[in-house]
């Protein structure tokens, strides 16, 4: 059957949700790269940290006005839509589903699988199966139900954010900045030559990698109870939420190593426990990754599928995808579907490559999702607007140029692959035209 969505979600939710999609891998693997690439200048870092995280919050303060209208579900895709058209936030859809959201979740579901190895020898085809089996738990658990699948993002959630604070305190008590290490035992490092211009512009953008995700909770909105209120609070909360635990966690890293190892560390949070507890506590970190990756792949599932399902709504996409289950409520089929491509993803290994030459291009999108704010104030200056995102016009407009510059940055420096995942979008055009002439035949 067709028909709305339960309306399920609160405020808690909603907020741990855009934590939960943020906070993969990247907090446990990053810092070393921004360090490094700001001439391991910790002041740099630090502020290369907030300023990302700041941008990130602008991008929040920008979609809570949208969210806050509550256009119903869809999310960033009905931003574009009402803003710029029909075309475009179909090219955002199909490139949701086919690469950026199953790929996330197909990358998350395998590296999960990969760390499990710190517990038992695991062959290529077990890992595959645990994969498997762990992207079917997912869709299981979304399929019965918003509201308890929720819980179960939350509970994720709850534990590695504690776990990440945990470790924090760990290493704050314990850490004596990498002093006691042998300097024999420590990792070669670059020579430091400063910040320069070129590197914190690089480290920006790879802690703006860090802080993407928190956008998918718009997807969720018309699942939301109260969406013109818990809304904008969750999201701007969520993202400021986010900004501490990174910033906290990235001193914790350099109390424990200081910052020539943190900058020449490949697992960072791994070193820096196995330097104040021992090698004997790998497994334990490895635990927090595994919970964390877990978690972000689970709010993944959660909140695609609502893009899909809009998508069926207006008539662009299978149009099975908008029913909603009777007994669960959920859009189930556009659970279903998504998890399935995420299994063929995960099997057949390419999603790396397909993540390499199109996530960058998210960022075209979520630039015209501020944007929008912009075109709709134009557009329907009289609409309600329960929210409204302070400093308009000047917050969407830094955002938007922010996320330009990460998507022009990308094609400087990686011309053949941006080509390729332009190109893998445009591939939605000819679908975009035949399901359109599909609606129309239908109205017809």
């Amino acid at each position: 059957m067709t028909g709305a969505l339960k309306r399920t979600l609160g405020t808690t939710d909603l907020t741990l949700l855009v934590i939960g999609n943020v906070i993969g891998s990247g907090i446990f693997l990053v810092p070393s790269t921004v360090l490094r690439q700001s001439g391991e200048s910790v002041p740099v870092a630090s502020a290369v940290w907030l300023v990302g995280g700041l941008l990130s919050l602008l991008g929040a303060l920008s979609y809570a006005e949208l969210g806050a209208m509550d256009r119903g579900s869809g999310g960033l895709y009905a931003f574009i839509r009402d803003g710029f058209g029909a075309f475009p936030a179909f090219l955002y859809g199909w490139t949701l589903f086919f690469v950026i959201g199953s790929g996330t979740v197909a990358t998350l579901a395998v590296a999960a699988a990969n760390y499990m190895g710190q517990f038992a020898v695991l062959s290529p085809v077990a890992r595959k199966g645990i994969a498997t089996a762990l992207i079917v738990l997912m869709a299981v658990i979304n399929v019965r139900g918003t509201r308890e699948s929720a819980s179960v993002q939350n509970m994720a959630t709850g534990i590695k954010v504690v776990a990440i604070l945990l470790m924090s305190a760990i290493l704050f008590a314990l850490g004596d900045g990498g002093a006691s290490a042998a300097v024999a035992s420590a990792p070669a490092a670059a020579p430091v030559t400063g910040a320069s211009f070129s590197g914190v512009g690089l480290s920006i953008i790879a802690v703006l990698w860090a802080y993407e995700g928190w956008q998918y909770v718009t997807f969720a909105t018309g699942e939301s109870t109260d969406p013109q209120r818990s809304f904008p609070r969750a999201i701007v909360l969520g993202t400021a939420t986010l900004i501490v635990i990174y910033l906290v966690a990235n001193f914790a890293y350099l109390a424990a190593l200081g910052p020539a190892r943190v900058a020449a560390s490949e697992r960072v949070a791994g070193e820096a426990v196995a330097q104040v507890l021992g090698p004997a506590a790998g497994g334990v970190i490895a635990l927090a990754i595994i919970i964390s990756m877990y978690s972000a792949a689970h709010a993944t599932v959660i909140t695609s599928p609502r893009v899909y399902y809009s998508m069926a709504r207006d008539g662009l996409f299978f149009r099975q995808l908008a029913e909603v289950h009777p007994r669960f409520g959920t859009p189930a089929l556009a659970i279903m579907a998504s998890c399935a491509w995420a299994i063929v993803l995960a099997l057949s290994g390419t999603f790396e490559q397909l993540l390499t030459y199109v996530v960058f291009v998210g960022w075209i999108f979520y630039a015209l999702g501020a944007a929008a704010v912009i075109a709709l104030r134009i557009k329907r200056p009289a609409a309600e607007r329960p929210f409204r995102v302070p400093g308009y016009p000047v917050t969407p407009v830094v955002f938007v140029l922010a996320a330009a510059a990460i998507v022009l940055n990308t094609i400087v420096e990686q011309p053949r692959q941006s080509a390729l995942g332009i190109g893998v979008v445009l591939l939605g055009a000819p679908a975009y035209l035949w399901w359109r002439s599909r609606r129309a035949g239908r109205a017809g």
